[in-house]
């Protein structure tokens, strides 16, 4: 490629930065909290499998029964074959309580996405897996202490990993 032809994530950020405020999905968006730079999680964003949608930072306020969790994702967006495609928040024996669906790829990286789900009264540790259309599950995941907030990265295989009570953080 010659060093004046765009590459495909730049040509994807500009489309992005275009047609996703008037869409109703950019960055700013009321569900967004804008980038992540390894925010406190210890994420060493250099060593990730970035070809799989890795959990990079959560954050979680639970109000009412039910909890708002903000995850950052990290994942080498390729368009529409190969994105991030969703998040989900799952009890530590794996039943999911809820997904934060992403319906298109996302140029800005790490990115963040808020969704609210019930959580049961008597859980205090979850699990934050992310999902993309390539590869399935993999890359890094979290455990969320619902109450302190405080977080557990587990870098998994391709197969979701079980976890119990003695896992979380």
């Amino acid at each position: 490629m010659s060093p004046l032809q765009p590459t495909r994530r730049s040509l994807l950020a500009v489309c992005v930065a275009t047609v996703a405020p008037i869409a109703g999905c950019s960055d700013t968006a009321d569900d967004a909290s804008g980038p992540v730079q390894n925010s406190g999680t210890g994420t060493d964003l250099e060593n990730l499998d970035l070809r799989e949608a890795n959990v990079v930072d959560v954050s979680v306020t639970r109000e009412n029964g039910r909890a708002t969790f903000e995850v950052a994702l990290h994942h080498d967006d390729e368009g529409e074959g190969g994105y991030a495609n969703w998040w989900q928040v799952e009890s530590l024996d794996g039943e999911r309580l809820g997904r934060r669906d992403l319906t298109h790829p996302h140029a800005e990286q790490p990115f963040t996405r808020s969704e609210t789900v019930d959580v049961p009264a008597d859980t205090s540790c979850v699990v934050v897996r992310g999902h993309d259309q390539t590869h399935g599950y993999g890359g890094q995941t979290m455990l969320v202490a619902i109450d302190s907030g405080a977080v557990q990265q587990v870098r998994q295989g391709a197969e979701p990993a079980s976890f119990d009570a003695s896992d979380c953080p």
